[in-house]
């Protein structure tokens, strides 16, 4: 099982992923998951200990590496470099494991609206694709808001993008900017997944209001998710209500996932 993770910034894309991963962990599955945002802070949710936390590095900050797999220093664009540098040697040379969840940091590219293609780049989509391919047994990726770590050449491997969004207007019109992206590079395997939900006026309004998207449950508002991250402990075990949330929405997911396999083969 693959499932990518989208929303805009703030909405608690990471808060989700770290739920999930570590209730399919619990549920006796083995857990890989990625942290491809810019600022990488899914271990922290995660609650792993200082210790795991110092030999975490985001790929795309290892120039050494970047240069090494693909010819040229990462900061440079123009010239020749390896645009499918090889990459099968560093999920798990450079990711580290908690409670049964393994864990690996990409980062992002800035690239300041350039559209330009870089050595940075070129890692991260060449990794990003080959994570696709393996052969976990449930992959979570925390992604940068948006789909542009996703490709027509992959979208067909990942089983489902759920869209994290406030209950809010402008944040339902951000996931309808998603899904859009989404089905224009063929992914429709899209589910809606509520934050900081207060009460069941914000819940018929995320079912009212969906833009086409179905909703795979809700996460209630909760201050102890700050408290947990002040106190560096998993959210997971600091928040019960969030915790007997993600494993619904987990149980949901199994669920809606079967029923797509089973309509792929007949």
């Amino acid at each position: 099982m693959k499932v990518a993770i989208s929303g805009k910034g703030g909405v608690g894309k990471t808060t989700l992923a770290a739920l999930l991963a570590q209730a399919y962990a619990d549920a006796g599955r083995e857990v890989f998951a990625v942290d491809a945002d810019p600022s990488p802070c899914l271990a922290g949710a995660l609650g792993f200990p200082d210790e795991l936390l110092e030999k975490l590095h985001p790929i795309v900050e290892m120039d050494e590496l970047i240069e090494e797999r693909t010819g040229a220093k990462p900061g440079t664009t123009g010239g020749f470099f390896t645009l499918n540098p090889q990459v099968d040697d560093l999920p798990e040379r450079f990711s580290v494991a908690h409670r049964e969840v393994r864990l690996l940091e990409m980062g992002a590219v800035d690239l300041g609206g350039s559209g330009c293609i870089c050595p940075e780049s070129a890692m991260l989509k060449t990794l990003f694709t080959h994570l696709l391919f393996r052969k976990d047994d449930v992959l979570i990726l925390d992604m940068y808001a948006g789909v542009e770590h996703l490709g027509r050449a992959t979208v067909d491997f990942v089983d489902a993008m759920l869209i994290v969004v406030e209950p809010t207007r402008r944040s339902l019109g951000t996931a309808r900017q998603i899904k859009k992206l989404a089905n224009d590079i063929g992914l429709k395997q899209l589910w809606l997944v509520g934050n900081k939900v207060r009460d069941e006026d914000e819940v018929e309004f995320l079912n009212n209001e969906t833009p086409g998207i179905p909703v795979l449950g809700t996460l209630p508002a909760d201050l102890a998710v700050q408290e947990a991250d002040r106190l560096g402990i998993a959210v997971y075990d600091h928040v019960p209500a969030l915790r007997e949330a993600a494993k619904g929405m987990m149980e949901n997911l199994n669920q809606e996932i079967g029923v797509q396999a089973d309509r792929s083969t007949t």
